[in-house]
């Protein structure tokens, strides 16, 4: 996405989510982050009273945190919502 216009590749998800899934469905976001302990607890209090089923994993060197969470959305919009919210935390990469 660094080489693209974000409300292009936004464009580009929500018709690909809207033509490939059935809603509410569960939805997979896959982020890293450095191990920075107030980065990664920033993004689980997006995630706070969503339901969502969060793991994470340390890299090999402690260096990165990867962050999978699962959780239920009504819609397209909803997981933009949560990419873009995300977004703002400094230095996160969007899987």
């Amino acid at each position: 996405m660094e080489n693209e216009n974000p409300e292009a590749f936004y464009k580009r998800l929500r018709e690909q989510l809207g033509e490939s899934t059935t809603w509410p469905s569960n939805y997979l976001y896959k982020f890293i982050v450095q191990s920075d302990a107030s980065k990664v607890d920033r993004i689980h209090r997006i995630f706070d009273n969503t339901g969502a089923v969060i793991e994470s994993k340390r890299s090999k060197n402690g260096k990165y945190t990867s962050l999978s969470i699962t959780v239920n959305m009504k819609n397209p919009d909803d997981v933009i919502a949560k990419y873009k919210e995300v977004g703002k935390v400094k230095g996160v990469i969007s899987l």
